[in-house]
């Protein structure tokens, strides 16, 4: 079993790592088996978080409103996480959002990980669900605020320990940490024609640019164009 990683949650505003954003990073730093450090903090997005996400997590756009942006979080958990193994439930989708991210401002985010959904996929075939919730159940692992993002990484770390100690002797590869794999694409920035009419649209609607002009993203550029176009506030 490691006795030093990161385990790490994120919420976001959707499935896609090229389409969506991070709204939240929850996550711990164990060393030698203890908590040594926290990281929790909301991220604010460059739209508003959607009526079903906010029933799935909670987080409402009023609480993310002073929120610092991705330009200034993504940095500090890079920092963080140091050249620590990730731990994750379905890691590869939490990693993927946080590596494009970080590219996206010009950082690379190369890491190793552990994935308690793929260790239990194989150690609880006999469960009709993985899911971080079922297992939390299955082991009375008490997560007081599912889906919120450090209580998810709390959880996490707790069911990695748990499957270790019960499976590792037996299953050993299972717990082995492998290069995380992203196939997401990072996306081209913003066109300087986006950027025209964005900025055009902007000043005639009288709108606040809450946005860092050189890391916009291209879908990001479109998104905003769209919630402007349809009503909504930068």
């Amino acid at each position: 079993m490691l006795k030093s990683y990161i385990a790490f949650d994120i919420e976001t505003t959707g499935l896609s790592p090229e389409e969506n954003e991070i709204i939240e990073i929850g996550a711990l730093k164990v060393r030698n088996g203890k908590v040594q450090e926290r990281f929790m903090e909301f991220i604010k997005p460059k739209l508003f978080i959607p009526a079903n996400i906010t029933g799935i997590t909670g987080i409402t756009n009023e609480m993310v409103e002073n929120a610092r942006c991705r330009e200034e979080v993504i940095p500090d958990f890079l920092h963080f996480c140091e050249q620590d193994i990730l731990i994750g439930h379905n890691v590869l989708f939490d990693y993927s959002f946080v590596r494009l991210s970080a590219e996206s401002l010009g950082y690379t985010f190369e890491k190793d990980g552990i994935d308690t959904l793929k260790i239990a996929r194989t150690v609880h075939r006999d469960l009709p669900s993985r899911s971080l919730g079922e297992l939390c159940e299955h082991y009375r692992i008490n997560n007081s605020a599912a889906h919120r993002a450090y209580h998810d990484a709390l959880a996490t770390a707790k069911l990695y320990q748990t499957m270790a100690h019960y499976f590792e002797e037996k299953e050993p590869h299972l717990f082995e940490p492998s290069p995380l794999v992203c196939t997401a694409k990072k996306c081209p920035p913003a066109t300087k024609k986006q950027m025209d009419f964005l900025m055009r649209l902007i000043k005639q609607k009288g709108l606040k640019q809450t946005f860092n002009p050189d890391t916009l993203t291209r879908n990001e550029a479109s998104r905003l164009i769209d919630s402007i176009l349809s009503g909504q506030a930068v």
